[in-house]
Order: structure tokens, then sequence, then C-alpha cells
């Protein structure tokens, strides 16, 4: 039996017409229907039950079909792996990122590709941290760039590629404004402009701030960084937020934390024991190396 009957026999399957699934298949109808016939006499059962001239898959010709869709998708996942050995930098690699770092780190990264992988194709994905989580169990993106994140039903895999300093920020006129440095436990009676809750983020500064003791007095939640930015430059509170890009643009003032230390380690996630195609494994290896040169 050949790779060939098998597809055909999975178009008949699937459209339980021979006309319509010849004319798909581009081969005339005797011939698909002599090769349907072959596969039947070799397994030693009726696939199909036939009413006149119509077909419908029978039980047999059902459970043969589940085996013939998990043989065909090997058969396709072996030709890509061969394909991606012996053509490297070819294929399709779908990466999802947290908004963070759609500002300035993954157009950064983006602007080597086409010299590195010119023939490497992208779909890129900006989401928070929850969404990706769940493209990535859906099999949606092969890889996420974002903290480390955990699923309840999937495991995942995570490689640390850099830490980001998370600094306080406060307004311009704010009293703490002429410092270099800070501990954040100064901030405990500081009204608070946080991130939105269901963003990794927002997990990371909780834990931080409880480690001090601190319980906040939150004022407006936002979905980024650059909306608290925005309103802790027009008096609304503090805030601990990374460095991002256009920060300078806002009426704050941006102080280290010297006591705890505050941070983020940003990393690439991927789903453990799912395939992973030669061009998302080449551009996860690739990944690691870039950030390790920063």
């Amino acid at each position: 039996m050949e790779i060939q009957q098998l597809e055909y026999f999975k178009v008949v399957a699937e459209t339980e017409h021979m006309t319509q699934a010849a004319e798909m298949l581009n081969i005339s109808q005797p011939a698909l229907s002599k090769s349907i016939s072959n596969i039947e006499h070799e397994i030693g059962v009726p696939l199909f039950d036939r009413q006149g001239r119509s077909i419908v898959l029978n039980r047999y010709g059902k459970l043969f079909l589940e085996s013939v869709n998990h043989i065909l998708e090997e058969f396709n996942k072996a030709k890509q792996e061969i394909n991606g050995l012996v053509r490297p930098g070819y294929g399709e690699v779908s990466l999802g990122f947290i908004h963070t770092l759609g500002m300035e780190v993954v157009p950064e990264l983006m602007a080597h590709i086409p010299e590195k992988y010119p023939n490497m194709k992208f779909t890129l994905t900006q989401a928070s941290s929850l969404n990706l989580l769940n493209r990535l169990e859906e099999g949606v993106i092969d890889l996420c760039l974002s903290q480390r994140i955990e699923s309840k039903t999937v495991d995942i895999e995570w490689i640390e590629l850099y830490k980001e300093e998370l600094f306080v920020i406060v307004p311009e006129n704010h009293r703490f404004a002429s410092r270099e440095s800070i501990c954040l436990q100064e901030i405990k009676d500081e009204p608070f402009v946080s991130i939105k809750k269901g963003n990794k983020l927002r997990q990371i500064v909780d834990v931080l701030l409880e480690k001090v003791g601190i319980t906040t007095n939150i004022t407006f939640e936002g979905e980024d960084p650059h909306t608290v930015a925005g309103f802790v430059s027009a008096g609304h509170g503090v805030s601990l937020i990374p460095a991002i890009k256009g920060l300078n643009e806002y009426n704050v003032k941006k102080i280290s934390v010297s006591d705890p230390i505050c941070e983020r380690n940003i990393g690439v996630s991927w789903v453990a024991g799912r395939y992973l195609s030669p061009a998302a494994n080449q551009f996860k290896n690739y990944l690691v190396e870039y950030f390790k040169e920063k």
C-alpha cells in the first residue's frame, strides 16, 4: 500500500463522493475507484457501504480513516524534518510575545532575521501572558517570548534569555523624584498605579510588594506599562515597571530599587513533547545565542 493510495482514500472518505473526490485529486474516476478497491482487497473488508451510486464510510472505514490520518500526519512531519535538514533556514515559525517586548526587543530581534534566515517566514502574535499561554496550549503558536508561564493542561518548557530590571516610577514633582535609588518599602503609603490582573507582570509586582509587606492602595489598573506611566505622570500614584521604550517622554522619574532586587526574567517557552518544526527549533536556538551576545 502506497502513501498516495492513503491520500486518495482520505479524500474519498471525507467527501463520500467518488466523482467529486476524483476532480479534487485530478485523476479519473475509474482510476480512483480501482485504488480504493485495491485498498479494500488488501485490508480484507469493505470500507464503504455502496447504495446505488452513493458511497458511505462504514465503521471499518471510520476506524481505518483514524489510522490513515495519523500515518499521513507522521509522514508529513518526517518530510518537514528532512527538508529542514537539507534546506536549513527554510520553514515557518509562529512566535508570540508579551506587549512590552513589542516596543523595542522584538522589532530589533526581527530586524536581524532577513540576513540570518532570508527564507524563513514568521507569524507574530502580541498579547498578554494569559492569552499567549492559551495560544501555546492550542498549538496556534510555536514559541513564546515572555516571563515563565505555567499551564494546567500541558507541560511548558522554558529557557531564560535575560533579566529585566523593574523601576519605581514617580511623577517629576514627587518628593522621591530626586532620588537615584529607593527601598521598595518606602512607597508603602503611596497611591499605586498597577497593571491589570491576568498579566504576568502584575503577578511579579504583587509578589515583590507582598514580600516587603506592602498592601497597595490601587488608584488605577492599566492594560500596559505605557498607560501606567501616563497615569503616574498625571499624579495618580507611583508604580513599578520595566524601563519601557519612550518612558522619558512622560513626566516621570525612574528610580532604581536597592532592596529587594526587582526584576523579571524573560525567556522562550514551548510545549514539551509537542512537535516543533526544524525552523522553529532552529529559531529557538538562535534566540538563546542572540540574547547571550547582548
